[in-house]
């Protein structure tokens, strides 16, 4: 990695250990430390312009939902990756941190440099899949897998839950075979259940899962481009096969007017 990431870590230096911060060094990571307080973490994400964030729901001054969202609302043009330690095995929580914007959620106790790779995948996946400009035309032939990965991204469903793994692997599916969205629950979950050993039933779970999350966090401009008339009115998110049927038919639309 030519330039080393920029983590700032909301802990103490000396309570992080010396060894986790060698590892940091290690895998390329410029890392700054800062109290573990909401204040202090956004004076630094301004000063320093991290592109990781790792701190805890809850701190003093600000909790960690306070600071994401005064860093979504600020004008800054960087926005950090954030990352949420905790200390809670708690869905709830870990809900409450996607819906405000985080990008991943980590369980204590865990190892340093697992989850320095994590993040180097994280930072890939969002300087590749940033926004697309208006009018791009994907391209299907080839390089499916990443274009739906670059709409997900942007549609704001979490890379690490397994809905999202579900959702692309759906999408992939249906767009080379358009039929099958017509038998989404005697074909589609079946054949992804296949594919990642698992059951149907926990197949749709986690899609619609992924579904509500991106709901509670996406982009809404992004979000309106793809399902503009699910939020004008009173239906809500859409359904599993509605969200997959609208991603599928937009792409091989846009790869039969680019041929």
């Amino acid at each position: 990695m030519k330039n080393k990431i920029k983590v700032l870590i909301a802990e103490e230096a000396a309570e992080f250990g010396m060894e986790n911060k060698e590892i940091f060094t290690e895998k390329g990571f410029d890392a700054q430390f800062c109290d573990k307080n909401g204040n202090k973490v956004i004076d630094m994400i301004r000063s320093f312009c991290p592109d990781v964030v790792l701190m805890d729901m809850f701190m003093s001054g600000v909790d960690g939902v306070g600071v994401m969202q005064t860093i979504k609302n600020s004008s800054s043009a960087k926005k950090p990756i954030f990352v949420i330690i905790s200390g809670f095995d708690n869905a709830m929580l870990e809900k409450e941190a996607l819906r405000a914007g985080a990008a991943y959620y980590v369980i204590k106790p865990f190892r340093t440099s697992d989850l320095l790779d994590r993040i180097s995948e994280l930072i890939t996946c969002y300087s590749e899949f940033s926004r697309p400009s208006a009018g791009k035309i994907y391209s299907i032939d080839g390089d499916l897998e990443m274009t739906v990965t670059s709409i997900l991204h942007q549609i704001g469903v979490p890379a690490h839950i397994k809905g999202y793994h579900y959702l692309r692997s759906s999408i992939m599916m249906s767009v080379k075979q358009p039929e099958i969205i017509n038998a989404v629950t005697k074909e589609l979950y079946p054949s992804i259940a296949r594919q990642y050993e698992t059951t149907p039933s926990r197949v749709e779970r986690a899609i619609r899962h992924a579904i509500e999350v991106a709901w509670d966090r996406g982009d809404v401009d992004v979000l309106n481009s793809y399902f503009g008339y699910t939020i004008h009115n009173s239906r809500g998110k859409p359904t599993n096969s509605e969200f997959i049927a609208m991603i599928s038919d937009r792409l091989r639309l846009k790869n039969k007017l680019s041929a």
